[in-house]
């Protein structure tokens, strides 16, 4: 999942959709009078539309508002339920893996209803409540790959289940795919081999339950189309659901009365929360005038922060599960040349920024998987995998293309893009300074506001030559990191052009071998090889650093800390003031 760190939304009424009607009776709001304050990020969310969802803001609020048929503990990554109460694992004769959900039956469709002010449920023609189905999630799972829908993370189900990449591709239609309704609360799901991931898979935003009939219409209710996410015409089903979103300024989720509170999704006890998009230091000066109860730490503060008697307090520092990275567009001129890519990589000191720039215990980077994925190599057990600081190496590495071109140092034109942030900013800064010491190359930095800079990095046109991104777990395993991400076909990757603009045929092979390994051992060795592709021989990528979370929350807020952000699970939060 591309990393943002920050986030947003807007408030558009359409009267002319189909409004649900009052509910008498209707059970008490969950956690009244409690608000939550934080902030996203500068810059609008892309979208919340489940199918759309590519980034970590835009997870945020999808994880709250939809719960998927598995659920990924936030604190622990392991599988627990959602929608679906339990799941049967069975292996097929042509190699295939079938897993059976069944699901709960006492959840409804609900919406926010700007005229009443209350969450309320959502009826059929006949009057009768939406109860969420299988036939919902099936529903979802087709619309994320149908090729009209142009989702940019339909690719992971396409990867996934039998049948998925022909009508993702156009090369099928919806009847090829290995997902059949059995009855309303029993789905199946056909994937193309057995793997432990499936579940997650299952459970992610892209394979969520979504509302046919406000998107499309039926014979009550007016299709709402691509405005089917905005205030007013919003339905979902979670623990919360969207209130409010005034675009570029703030968004409003309120908690839902009619979930039925499960033991790993409870009914939550906060009863609103309020995101605002501002930049770090702007949100953390917010939290320090205590107009916001958890903002990110600022690098300017970080310092400052550690040795302060009440922030220090309140200041966590954990590992994340993702990876920043500079990724390289390697049909772009300069550095369409591997050895310029690995010149730029090695001139990068890694320990250097961790330590006088970021500040927050991270870790350098040596290749992309994060450790502690299954599946993932660990210094422990690979110390000299991947790419390392090496000036000298990178000068001669640089030297040997210039020579061969007839050009200086002097005579490169390189352009480094990142999304508009000031953390990001100071990072670019510390690394073109290195560029500049270790190889004589200045590189000119630009910048873009979030939503427009996916749009450009996927740009086969548009692409800049380097360009900043983090990568962040969806799933626990190496594979939603090389494969999804890295690979052909993958969010960083795509196959029409973009991004890394790349492939490795022997690289995809490694993936492959990967996924279907059995043996532990055998299975990380397999994607270490693969690494070593990426980041060195053919130097795909500029590993920087494995995350940590650095955060600051007010002491009266209780609360659990995702290591994938964008997956916190804020029903189990509480404000005890």
């Amino acid at each position: 999942m591309r990393s943002k760190l920050f986030v947003v939304f807007s408030v558009v009424i359409i009267a002319s959709m189909a409004l649900t009607a009052c509910q008498l009776g209707a059970p008490a709001a969950p956690g009244a009078g409690k608000v939550l304050r934080m902030s996203f990020g500068a810059g609008d969310v892309p979208t919340i539309d489940p199918a759309l969802t590519t980034d970590t803001s835009s997870v945020q609020i999808v994880e709250e508002a939809f719960v998927g048929l598995s659920r990924a503990n936030e604190e622990t990554s392991l599988s627990e339920p959602g929608l679906a109460d339990s799941w049967d694992v069975a292996d097929n004769a042509d190699g295939t893996e079938t897993i059976t959900f069944h699901l709960r039956n006492d959840v409804p469709w609900v919406r926010y209803n700007p005229d009443s002010g209350k969450v309320e449920k959502v009826q059929d023609c006949s009057g009768k409540d939406r109860m969420v189905t299988a036939n919902d999630f099936a529903y979802g799972i087709l619309r994320t790959l149908d090729p009209a829908t142009a989702s940019n993370y339909a690719y992971v189900l396409a990867f996934a289940i039998v049948g998925a990449g022909d009508y993702n591709g156009g090369n099928a239609d919806a009847s090829a795919v290995g997902v059949k309704v059995v009855d309303d609360q029993t789905l199946d799901i056909v994937f193309n081999q057995p793997a432990t991931y499936n579940i997650n898979i299952a459970g992610m935003w892209v394979a969520r339950a979504q509302p046919k009939w406000i998107i499309e219409g039926d014979d009550c209710t007016t299709a709402a189309g691509d405005k089917w996410t905005e205030p007013g015409n919003f339905e979902s089903y979670g623990p919360y659901t969207l209130k409010e979103w005034v675009h570029d300024s703030t968004i409003t989720i309120t908690a839902n009365p009619y979930w039925p509170g499960t033991a790993s999704v409870p009914v939550p006890k906060i009863g609103e929360v309020t995101w605002s998009m501002l930049d770090e230091a702007p949100a953390f000066a917010e939290y320090e005038a205590g107009n916001l109860d958890v903002a990110g730490v600022p690098l300017a503060d970080i310092d400052r922060v550690k040795t302060d008697p009440v922030l220090s307090k309140e200041l966590k520092i954990a590992p994340d599960m993702c990876t920043y990275y500079y990724g390289f567009n390697t049909k772009a001129p300069v550095v369409d040349d591997q050895r310029v890519r690995l010149a730029l990589s090695e001139a990068v000191d890694r320990q250097s920024l961790v330590d006088n720039v970021t500040k927050g215990g991270q870790e350098p980077a040596h290749w992309f998987s994060r450790p502690g994925l299954a599946g993932a190599p660990t210094m422990a057990d690979h110390p000299d995998l991947g790419v390392f600081y090496n000036p000298d190496d990178a000068k001669a590495q640089l030297q040997s293309y210039l020579d061969e071109k007839g050009l200086t140092a002097a005579d490169l034109d390189l352009t480094l893009m990142f999304n508009t942030s000031s953390g990001h900013q100071k990072i670019a800064e510390a690394i073109q300074q290195m560029w500049k010491d270790n190889l004589g190359v200045d590189v000119k930095l630009v910048n873009q506001e979030w939503k427009v800079y996916l749009e450009t990095i996927r740009d086969p046109v548009a692409t800049p030559q380097i360009f900043r991104l983090g990568w962040c777990m969806d799933y626990p395993d190496a594979n939603n990191f090389l494969k999804e991400d890295a690979g052909f076909g993958g969010s960083a990757n795509p196959a029409e052009g973009g991004g890394f603009n790349w492939k490795n045929d022997k690289f995809e092979s490694l993936l492959t071998q990967a996924a279907k390994e059995t043996d532990p051992a055998t299975r990380v060795d397999l994607y270490a090889q693969a690494e070593e592709i990426l980041v060195k021989t053919d130097a795909a990528m500029i590993p920087i650093y494995w995350y940590t979370r650095v955060s600051t929350t007010k002491p009266y807020v209780t609360r659990t800390f995702s290591v994938a952000p964008g997956q916190e699970h804020i029903e189990k939060w509480d404000i005890t003031k």
